[in-house]
């Protein structure tokens, strides 16, 4: 996370994994779409059982909520809105998802007036997991702009997509990311792909549904690369952030 993108945190309306903690300190701007807000009011406290709720909601307040508002709970949107918080609602729109609708302002509505979208690396939590009408919905996002930087992140899976024609070189962190990955088309066949760095490298092979999918498949190395003729959703496993995240969340002083 240390390097030129300006981080951008967005919260769905799912429950909160530990990494948000870790990603709420990284980011420049943090955003609930909806019914995150509720996700972010009622969770907060269990994570620190022993610190007032109050004083630990008033510290991870978010800086935008947006959406139709139709999950967000009255007495949420008035706490926040009395710390400050930017309620909009955009109930205008029934035909995006609450978080297409966050996306699009956070890229398309300079809220960050020094940073250019190409600079942006949106990170979202709360998108795994859960119904999976929902989860298409999530991973359709990913479609919609092929051209930023979107993750979504949970405590075990860091999800993104790697758009056709390029090289993409993808550096791994293997103290956090590993040992399983994947390559999934998802909506169209890949009629050819060839990687680098895998355990089973594709070396122009055909993928779809129905036929060759590459999952379950491991790191071999600290730099993949991957070119396709399609778009295709990466996949790796960060589930040994979990440990450090559990004694970083009782050691920190807030």
């Amino acid at each position: 996370m240390d390097d030129d993108h300006v981080n951008i945190l967005v919260v769905l309306n799912y429950q909160i994994p530990l990494i948000t903690f870790f990603l709420w300190k990284k980011a420049a701007l943090r955003v609930c779409a909806d019914g995150g807000a509720n996700q972010l009011y009622d969770c907060i406290p269990h994570f620190y059982p022993h610190e007032d709720p109050t004083r630990i909601r008033t510290k991870f307040k978010p800086d935008l909520i947006k959406g139709d508002l139709d999950s967000l709970r009255p007495e949420v949107k008035a706490f926040y809105q009395g710390l400050g918080t930017c309620v909009l609602d955009a109930s205008y729109d029934q035909d995006t998802t609450d978080l297409h609708k966050c996306v699009s302002h956070v890229l398309n509505d300079n809220v960050l007036s020094d940073c250019k979208p190409n600079q942006m690396r949106i990170l979202v939590v709360g998108a795994l997991g859960g119904r999976l009408d929902h989860e298409f919905g999530n991973l359709n996002i990913l479609y919609s702009f092929p051209n930023s930087r979107i993750i979504l992140i949970n405590d075990e899976s860091m999800v993104f997509l790697l758009s056709k024609e390029f090289i993409h070189r993808i550096h791994i962190n293997r103290v956090n990311e590993g040992p399983y990955c994947g390559l999934i088309p998802l909506g169209n066949q890949a009629k050819s792909t060839t990687t680098t760095g895998l355990r089973w490298n594709l070396e122009g092979q055909s993928m779809e549904f129905g036929g060759l999918i590459s999952v379950c498949n491991q790191l071999q190395s600290d730099d993949v690369t991957v070119m396709s003729d399609t778009d295709l959703i990466w996949t790796v496993t960060i589930d040994k952030v979990k440990g450090w995240l559990k004694e970083s969340i009782a050691t920190t002083e807030l």
